[in-house]
């Protein structure tokens, strides 16, 4: 991806050729958890210092999209709305796009107050949000939907919130609103509105504790779009501001960051496989916080997302099943740890531990998140998406891509540092305090005796008994190979090389072999399934020369459920490479029988006619 300042000519060592942008993201917070409108004006003051991150199609003013997640401004949003609200944090508000059709939207809001009422919950009003689009371009303008926010109330059960709620009560609201919107998303596609205005449709927000506005904007148009930012009661103490380079997706209104938790600058490039991994777990979940709600917020990812839509789909997930926004964030993006001989057995064991719940979501990333209380940043195990903060001696902490993004006096800065590969970064408003990466890494460690599990439990394929491996005899050798679909150029210019030099062969002619799917040609089955990466060009990563941050290990059997980890969660067989020899697959096949596996020998064979 590269883009180009217009008008900025080369000086000194810049040069305008070498410009090698992304998505923008960053933040600004007062660690003390002061609220001010300071800190929104700072927001969409670091959203600006990002725009020459964003693109453009044809038009100038269409931009692919820029945002800002704020605190709930409730200060603010008492004054505006035309109904009484009642005590902040036990009420729910969010942004929502509607379709523009008056008729089709009167039919999305009654079915949104059907579903509201049936949950127990009361819509306590709608307001309309005051937009101005005098400075977008035709191609915004054509996509763009009504713009409103929805007003929720009966979430606490009798918590009026004369005292403070506890953070379980506050996650209870938080996880009924979420059910409230999967259903909502759900039921809209079943109502009987035109398909363009059920394309318009979508739930940027829905929480107690934070408030979104976004669109398909740059980053000046994000306040010229929505006065409200602009108003001085619109008081946070934190502000999440993203402005997007598309690359996986097409621009579009709902596809622009922040989304409910993340803001990411990069790729995920196991995007197919991790979605289709939490697929299949959904039907092991079991949740005593959802109880029967679980199956009302199935599936967990929702379709026609981005790869950080997904990511967030997922991240909000294990946050409302009770994993704590850390921890979750964690799972998702380990720090390299397998080669790390440096960590602590503990943590080490923890990172092990999890990995068997789930894989990574593995790619270059930066990715910035809040729930409106803590707000942080991790970076990938690479560090392929640089990103610095700086805190000050009046309790900001700035993070961006870049710096530069705030002027900040010398002489009121207490640090400067970056984002590390695989480190976690914190600021914790309720507790007033960055929290350090080893505090919350090894708090999360010692939760549980993860040590123990894996001991007690995950079995290494090395260790299991030796079997019997059936030798193939050697006259079979060429039907074996045709079977197999071993060309005798894979023969000549692949395996002899390997053979005899034990180095792989290097091409530079890249492949003309057709997709199997279009192939005229037989295909063995594995083909036909390739995993998808995100559509850019990424540095390829090497196991051997980089083993510190590359790991080839993975486990295979039995997975339980993810929701509730267990020492048994980790009963699985690890094997070191994705590639087993004929020893270690004889041992699969012949399990003893005090083994807690079994397995079972399927043919693949069929009859041709």
């Amino acid at each position: 991806m590269s883009c180009h300042i217009p008008g900025l000519p080369a000086r000194g060592l810049y040069d305008p050729s070498r410009e090698h942008d992304a998505c923008g993201v960053g933040f600004v917070a007062h660690i003390k958890g002061k609220r001010s409108h300071e800190i929104v004006a700072n927001g969409l003051q670091i959203l600006r210092r990002l725009e020459h991150r964003d693109a453009s199609g044809s038009e100038v003013n269409t931009g692919d999209g820029a945002g800002i997640l704020l605190q709930m401004p409730d200060r603010f949003l008492r004054r505006v709305a035309e109904f009484p609200l009642p005590a902040a944090g036990t009420y729910g508000a969010g942004l929502l796009f509607l379709p523009t059709d008056d008729a089709d939207r009167a039919v999305v809001q009654a079915r949104i107050r059907e579903i509201v009422e049936s949950e127990g919950a009361t819509v306590l009003g709608w307001r309309t949000v005051p937009t101005d689009d005098s400075s977008l371009g035709a191609s915004a303008v054509a996509m763009e939907p009504a713009f409103a926010q929805l007003f929720i109330g009966g979430l606490t059960g009798g918590n009026t919130g004369d005292a403070p709620l506890t953070p379980a009560e506050k996650l209870r609201v938080e996880r009924a609103l979420y059910v409230i919107r999967k259903r909502i998303v759900s039921a809209v596609e079943q109502v009987e509105i035109s398909e363009a205005s059920r394309a318009l449709f979508y739930v940027v927000s829905l929480s107690s504790q934070t408030l979104l506005y976004k669109g398909m904007l740059t980053a000046a148009q994000l306040e010229e779009m929505f006065p409200d930012l602009s108003d001085p009661e619109m008081e946070s103490a934190l502000a999440l501001v993203h402005q997007r380079f598309s690359t996986n997706t097409f621009p579009s209104w709902p596809l622009a960051h922040p989304y409910r938790f993340v803001a990411h600058n990069g790729e995920i490039n196991t995007l197919r496989g991790n979605i289709n991994w939490m697929r299949a777990r959904e039907g092991l979940l079991e949740s005593s916080l959802f109880g029967e709600d679980l199956q009302k917020v199935l599936p967990v990812i929702s379709e026609g997302g981005s790869d950080t839509a997904t990511f967030d789909n997922v991240l909000e997930f294990l946050v409302m099943a009770g994993r704590s926004l850390p921890h979750a964030v964690l799972m998702m993006i380990p720090e390299p740890w397998s080669g790390n001989a440096e960590m602590s057995a503990d943590r080490r064991a923890f990172y092990e531990y999890h990995s068997a719940l789930m894989e990574a979501w593995d790619g270059p990333a930066s990715i910035a998140f809040s729930d409106g209380t803590v707000i942080g940043a991790v970076l990938d195990r690479n560090g392929l998406r640089p990103s610095r903060y700086y805190v000050t001696k009046d309790d900001l902490i700035v993070m961006a891509s870049e710096v530069g993004v705030l002027d900040i006096p010398p002489e009121n800065v207490l640090a400067k540092e970056r984002l590390h590969p695989g480190r976690i970064l914190l600021v914790d408003t309720a507790q007033g305090r960055i929290i350090d990466d080893n505090e919350i890494k090894e708090e999360l460690a010692s939760a549980h005796p993860y040590g123990q599990w894996l001991s007690d439990h995950l079995v290494h394929i090395d260790d299991l008994p030796s079997a019997e491996v059936h030798q193939p005899d050697h006259d079979t050798v060429f039907q074996r190979q045709q079977a197999f679909g071993y060309s005798q150029e894979d023969l000549r210019l692949l395996m002899a090389p390997m053979a005899t030099n034990g180095q792989e062969a290097i091409g530079s002619m890249g492949s003309d072999t057709a997709l199997a799917v279009l192939s005229d040609r037989p295909r063995l089955l594995y083909d036909y399934f390739t995993q998808l990466f995100a559509q850019v060009t990424n540095p390829p990563l090497d196991a051997i020369r980089e083993e510190l941050v590359t790991s080839m290990e993975s486990t295979i059997g039995p997975e339980r459920n993810l929701l509730h980890p267990e020492p048994e969660s980790c009963q699985q067989i690890e094997i070191r490479y994705p590639i087993i020899h004929n020893h270690q697959m004889a041992k699969l096949r012949d399990l003893p029988a005090t083994s807690p596996f079994h397995s079972v020998e399927l043919s693949t064979l069929f009859d041709p006619s």
